[in-house]
């Protein structure tokens, strides 16, 4: 039998979030209601979810700050904020957060409910991309596990940050991934020092796949690299 798919709501709003709860209940979620920041950041902290729902007004402590909290513990675990505010500002806010989404009350229960179908696809697409430990790149073999890249009958041995580096490159082959994410996951923090040592890596990996020519890491300005390949 299929484990449920567990959320957590933070919701201040009591009508609102039995509402939501009784909802998500009978469409097959196990969901956990929290009436502020603080009880849903003790609930995190506890137990372990598939998704947050997050208010961003509420008592004790707002969803951002909420937000901010969760990331320190969970860089993975996606969320999507319900606010009765609809300001450009707080929509940005809440993405440089790492929002996967942002709904505005009045809304849909329906489309609630697609929205956060579509994020629970994507990041399940997501960790079984983690979960791979081989890809191929051009001409190129690589071996996450064994932190080997082959070229015909040469081998490169790889760094384990030149590993971590290029498979998310790999994972985000032909997309941009953000100077941001890769810090964030690989160095665990985002500061110059570390983007200098990123850009050092990303020139080494450049250099061991220079002898497929269809293959490029190109800088994406003011954003991040992208791993281009036929």
């Amino acid at each position: 039998m299929k484990d449920k798919v567990k959320i957590l709501l933070v919701e201040d709003d009591t009508n609102l979030g039995t509402i939501l709860k009784d909802f998500f209940s009978v469409k097959g979620f196990d969901i956990t209601h929290a009436l502020n920041g603080e009880e849903g950041f003790n609930l995190f902290k506890i137990n372990k979810y598939d998704l947050c729902l997050i208010d961003v007004m509420m008592p004790k402590m707002d969803g951002f700050t909420l937000a901010k909290k969760i990331r320190m513990i969970d860089k993975q675990i996606p969320f999507l904020f319900v606010t009765a505010k609809s300001m450009l500002d707080d929509k940005i806010e809440g993405f440089k957060l790492g929002a996967d989404d942002y709904v505005t009350k009045p809304f849909s229960m329906e489309e609630l409910i697609l929205r956060i179908n579509a994020i629970l696809n994507r990041t399940k697409t997501e960790h079984i991309e983690e979960e791979r430990n081989e890809f191929a790149v051009g001409k190129y073999k690589f071996n996450y596990h064994k932190r080997v890249l082959i070229f015909g009958s040469n081998e490169q041995r790889l760094t384990q940050k030149e590993c971590e580096l290029l498979k998310l490159l790999c994972m985000n082959k032909n997309k941009i991934l953000e100077r941001s994410e890769a810090l964030t996951r690989i160095w665990k923090e985002e500061s110059y020092f570390t983007g200098r040592s990123m850009d050092v890596y990303i020139t080494k990996l450049r250099g061991y796949l220079k002898q497929d020519s269809s293959i490029e890491i190109i800088n994406v300005h003011g954003t991040g690299f992208k791993l281009v390949t036929d």
